[in-house]
């Protein structure tokens, strides 16, 4: 086995994101209609026909964007015969997307994870008063002279490392005013560009121990399973499938660094060529080239994408 299943994180998002899938495929229906019924409300609405400003309210983008991702699972078990166990070797997601990756692989239920998400993202969003936190993406700077301009900006504040993307692309979290430090040392380091992010809270950094507290008892009252296939941990950049590591790296994962650069290399290190991306967007699909030269990465999230897997694999 050389495929990996990789799920995408926040700023995959977008208006209509899954209505394709919906209009032509029963088993996506009935993923949007789960997650519906698991949160109590419209979320396909809002989905697909905006606004994109309710969308992209972190509580609303976490749940959707899984939701996508498990309804293109589902059109390939019924359409393409696809089976997750026997087709991959590892599922790994960029921060929400491991939820999305641990759902796929059986290991809680897409009830669940559509509620712990809304969780997240409501928990996230409160852990920082707006306008006190921020987020900067560092590019063409390598990991480490990131995080040493992250170190120094920080000073007697927080700023860290949130994710390591690859290629150059490293994004540092923490209080508004050591993030723009960060930014400053980062371009005298050498960074092609240093811009602010516009996100609504600082993800992925101490700030967020509140949330990180809240994930730890939601998940404490939820299933959790082995996952069919290893998932490739964010927090640490190797294959877990023990439950009790599986909670713990969710936890660690909310103030931690997403080390996808990392991932995608352990990923193919252990022998993976592929890595399909299944989901909204493309983002993870054009890292991988970049992170593992020798890799591909497919995206797969309309029906067209479907179609292209299902004559790929006859």
């Amino acid at each position: 086995m050389t495929a990996a299943f990789t799920f995408p994180g926040q700023g995959s998002q977008a208006v209509g994101m899954g209505k394709a899938l919906a209009d032509a495929f029963a088993p996506a229906r009935a993923v949007f209609e789960e997650v519906d019924s698991a949160l109590g409300e419209k979320l396909s609405a809002t989905m697909w026909d905006g606004p994109i400003e309710k969308l992209t309210l972190t509580e609303n983008t976490q749940p959707a964007l899984m939701a996508v991702s498990i309804a293109v699972i589902r059109v390939l078990e019924a359409e393409a015969g696809f089976d997750l166990k026997r087709d991959a070797k590892f599922v790994a997601g960029h921060s929400l997307g491991e939820y999305s990756a641990l759902a796929a692989a059986g290991a809680f239920s897409v009830g669940d994870a559509a509620r712990l998400l809304r969780t997240r993202g409501l928990s996230m969003q409160k852990a920082v008063p707006v306008g006190e936190g921020a987020m900067a993406a560092l590019l063409g700077l390598s990991f480490e002279d990131a995080a040493a301009a992250a170190k120094e900006g920080a000073m007697d504040q927080v700023c860290q490392v949130a994710n390591d993307n690859g290629a150059g692309q490293v994004v540092i979290s923490g209080n508004k005013a050591a993030v723009e430090r960060g930014c400053e040392i980062a371009k005298a380091k050498g960074a092609k560009r240093a811009m602010m992010l516009n996100v609504s809270a600082p993800f992925h950094c101490s700030l967020m121990q509140p949330a990180a507290d809240i994930m730890a008892e939601a998940l404490s009252k939820v299933s959790v399973k082995a996952p069919v296939v290893p998932v490739v941990a964010n927090v640490r950049a190797s294959a877990i499938s023990d439950p009790a590591d599986v909670v713990r790296a969710l936890v660690e994962q909310v103030t931690g660094t997403v080390r996808w650069r990392e991932c995608v290399s352990y990923m193919a290190g252990q022998g993976v060529t592929t890595f399909y991306e299944a989901g909204a967007g493309k983002v993870l699909s054009g890292l991988v080239k970049r992170i593992a030269e020798s890799s591909t990465g497919i995206a797969i999230g309309t029906p067209d994408d479907i179609a292209a897997f299902k004559t790929a694999r006859s």
